[in-house]
């Protein structure tokens, strides 16, 4: 069965509705993996919300999406010239674009195809957008009516790290209206900062989310890993590519997940707080030791790698003889749902 992601259907679709309920211009975001779940089934969703819009992140996951979602489709990369398939989707309709350059802005608007644009405005990110100084010369882009300006988009950082965004966020929004009356599209605002925003900015706004959607709530989210092959080992025999003597009597663990499911390739966290910076200094320590512990879990333990984990297939040291699993049988696997691609997907009763 390879690794496969359970989700209650009923719970999962429940968090949906509740996000949609509170969020008003609400656009979810499809992107990347699919938040574990993929793209196509992220759409199916999305469409079943009865949502207009959808954001991906990429040009080429526009293919992705279109089929299964009939609405409007937001490119969240900013727009480049010569980027691969950029230039064939100002012939979609349904398509909008994120730019961030006032060039990029001016090429759009000489295309001749009148493209809908969303208009990134840069926030403390620093991420993607035009400055404020740079407004001016947006006016005159746009004083030719050549491009369907659809709204200014506003990227923030998480409000944890700045201890809320609705200061800068409404700085940025009324620079970009003196420019232009158009919706407001936000990231990153709690539910009160957003609501405050739509009622002091007199214009719609649409708020951007993701994480919340689709991985939020108390949903019990299960991912599971199958176990290929059993095999016991004597103290000192060696196993694995890199022929790694064992510590002591046990078995190996031969289970599916593997690099190309992301196992082991966890994003780096963010070590903000004591705590945190502690527990990857401790584990990196160990790593230095040759060591490992792994995402699997093997009668209620971590189990350690026996080796950095393959591309299909991870190997795990079971000691002793009395925890070892059979071969089919399910073993938790912990996986980043944003970094993770797994085999199947099933959504329970």
């Amino acid at each position: 069965m390879g690794v496969v992601l359970r989700v209650p259907a009923a719970d999962w679709r429940a968090q949906q509705r509740r996000v949609l309920a509170a969020t008003p211009g609400l656009v979810p975001v499809a992107k990347g993996n699919g938040y574990g779940f993929g793209l196509a089934r992220l759409a199916a969703e999305a469409a079943a919300l009865g949502v207009d819009t959808l954001a991906v992140g990429t040009p080429s996951e526009v293919a992705a999406v279109r089929d299964a979602f009939g609405g409007r489709i937001v490119v969240l990369q900013p727009w480049r010239p010569g980027e691969p398939g950029a230039e064939e989707l100002l012939a979609d309709e349904r398509v909008v674009h994120t730019v961030s350059r006032v060039t990029d802005l001016e090429h759009l608007s000489a295309s001749g195809r009148r493209p809908s644009v969303l208009l990134e405005l840069l926030t403390s990110m620093k991420r993607h957008g035009m400055r404020v100084d740079e407004l001016t010369a947006v006016r005159k882009v746009l004083a030719g009516d050549a491009v369907d300006v659809v709204g200014w988009t506003v990227h923030l950082p998480m409000p944890a790290a700045t201890g809320g965004n609705a200061v800068e966020a409404e700085r940025l929004a009324k620079a970009g209206l003196a420019v232009r009356t158009a919706p407001v599209w936000f990231s990153h605002l709690t539910g009160a900062d957003h609501d405050r925003l739509r009622a002091t900015l007199y214009t719609e706004t649409r708020l951007r989310v993701g994480t919340d959607l689709w991985l939020g709530g108390s949903v019990r989210r299960r991912t599971t890993a199958t176990v290929l092959d059993v095999h016991p080992v004597k103290r000192g025999e060696r196993v694995g590519y890199w022929q790694r003597p064992m510590p002591a009597d046990g078995h190996i663990v031969v289970l599916s997940g593997g690099t190309a499911h992301g196992i082991a390739l966890e994003a780096p966290t963010a070590a903000a707080t004591g705590r945190q910076r502690l527990i990857s200094a401790v584990n990196g320590s160990v790593e230095a030791l040759g060591w490992a512990r792994s995402p699997f879990t093997i009668a209620g333990k971590k189990r350690w790698f026996v080796e950095p984990p393959h591309m299909q297939a991870s190997m795990v040291y079971v000691p002793g003889s009395k925890s070892v699993p059979a071969i089919g049988d399910q073993v938790p696997v912990e996986l980043r749902l944003t970094t993770a691609t797994v085999d199947e997907v099933v959504l329970e009763d």
